[in-house]
C-alpha cells in the first residue's frame, strides 16, 4: 500500500539517447536493464507506468523492439535507498502535532523525501530527527522505507500544508481518506492573465507527456483529474495576473500546474509549464501555496482543519487587506 497520492510521480533521472546500431532489434525492456543496471522486472515497471517514449510515442510493451537511430527517453525512478538518515539540521515547521499525525508547513525549495539529486536534507529526514517513532512505520509494510509516514507531498517549488503520519492507524486512515477524496486540500495560485469566469472547473485527464516524460500533460488516455477554481482578485500591475483559490477533487502529479497551463493561465514563475521568469520570486519558486488542509481525525469523529496565510515571499505580490 502506498500513501503517495501521485503514484505516477518519479524522482529519478532521465535516460535520453539515440539507439546505437549495437542495440538494433533488441527488446526495449532488455535495453533499459542493460543501460541502467536494473532488473528486467524494474524495467517492466517503468515501461508499464508510461515513463518510456520512443520517437515521441509512449511505449508500454516490454517486448517492443528498438531500431537503430530511434530516440529513446525514459524517466527512471531512483534505485531503492533503504532507510532515511535522520537530520536534525533540517527545519521542520510543525503547524499541528497530534499523536497520530503531523501537519507541517513545508517551505518553498524543501524536498519532501529522498529522490535523485536529493538524497539528504529532505523534510522527512528532519521529521525523523524529531519524531523517531515515525521510522517504525517502515516495518509495517504500509509505506516505503525511504518515505516513512508520507501520506502525500508537495512539489519542491510549492509551499504550505501537508500531513505526515506518526502511527499505523494514522497512516491507514489518512491514506484512505486521500484515496476516497474526502481529504480537503485548498491552494492559492497566481496565474498569468485575467481568468474570465469567476468560478470554474478544469476537468481533463492527465498523463505523462509524450515529448518529455519528466513532465505531465493533458491526454485523452490519462487518469481523470479535476481542479475547481475561484477568482479572488485580478491584477493589472506589473502585468495582468489573477489570484485563484483552488480545490482538488483528485491529486495527480503537477495537476494544478498542468490544468492552469492548459487553459492558458500558467502559474506565475512556473518555467516548466510555460510562464516566463518572474524576478520577484526565486528561480525555482512558483506562486503556488497549500493554504488549507482538512480531514477526519484517524481515531475520533472530529474534523481537523488547518489554514495558513500566504508566506512572506508570496504575500507582497498581492493587494494588502485581502483575506487569503
Amino acid at each position: 500500500m502506498s500513501g503517495i497520492d501521485d503514484p505516477d510521480a518519479f524522482d529519478g533521472e532521465t535516460l535520453d539517447l539515440v539507439v546505437p546500431s549495437t542495440l538494433d532489434g533488441m527488446r526495449v525492456d532488455r535495453v533499459l536493464s542493460m543501460l541502467t543496471g536494473r532488473s528486467r522486472a524494474d524495467a517492466h515497471d517503468v515501461l508499464t507506468s508510461g515513463a518510456v517514449v520512443v520517437d515521441e510515442v509512449v511505449v508500454l510493451k516490454p517486448s517492443t523492439s528498438l531500431a537503430a537511430g530511434q530516440h529513446l527517453v525514459a524517466l527512471l525512478p531512483p534505485a531503492p535507498s533503504g532507510e532515511v538518515a535522520a537530520d536534525a539540521t533540517v527545519i521542520v515547521d510543525v503547524a499541528l502535532d497530534d499523536e497520530d499525525f503531523l501537519v507541517i508547513n513545508k517551505a518553498p525549495g524543501q524536498v519532501v523525501h529522498p529522490g535523485a539529486g536529493h538524497a539528504r536534507g529532505t523534510l522527512i529526514a528532519g521529521v525523523l530527527a524529531r519524531y523517531p517513532e515515525v521510522r517504525a512505520l517502515s516495518a509495517t509494510g504500509l509505506c516505503d522505507p525511504a518515505r516513512p509516514g508520507v501520506v502525500h507531498r508537495l512539489d519542491k517549488g510549492t509551499s504550505g500544508l501537508l500531513v505526515v503520519a506518526k502511527t499505523a492507524e494514522g497512516f491507514t486512515s489518512l491514506s484512505d481518506q486521500l484515496a476516497r477524496r474526502t481529504m480537503q486540500r485548498t491552494y492559492l495560485a497566481m496565474v498569468q492573465g485575467h481568468v474570465e469566469e469567476d468560478r470554474g472547473i478544469v476537468d481533463a485527464p492527465i498523463g505523462r507527456s509524450t515529448r518529455n516524460p519528466a513532465l505531465m500533460a493533458v491526454r485523452s488516455d490519462g487518469r481523470e483529474a479535476r481542479t475547481n477554481y475561484e477568482v479572488l482578485t485580478r491584477l493589472d500591475e506589473p502585468s495582468a495576473t489573477t489570484l485563484l483559490r483552488l480545490h482538488l477533487d483528485t491529486g495527480r502529479t503537477h495537476q494544478i500546474r498542468v490544468h492552469l497551463a492548459t487553459i492558458g493561465h500558467p502559474v506565475v514563475n512556473d518555467l516548466r509549464y510555460g510562464h516566463r521568469r518572474d524576478p520577484r520570486l526565486e528561480e525555482e519558486r512558483f506562486f503556488l501555496h497549500s493554504s488549507t488542509l482538512g480531514f477526519q481525525h484517524p481515531r475520533r469523529d472530529d474534523w481537523v482543519h488547518t489554514h495558513l496565510s500566504l508566506p512572506s515571499d508570496l504575500a507582497p505580490l498581492v493587494p494588502e487587506g485581502g483575506e487569503y
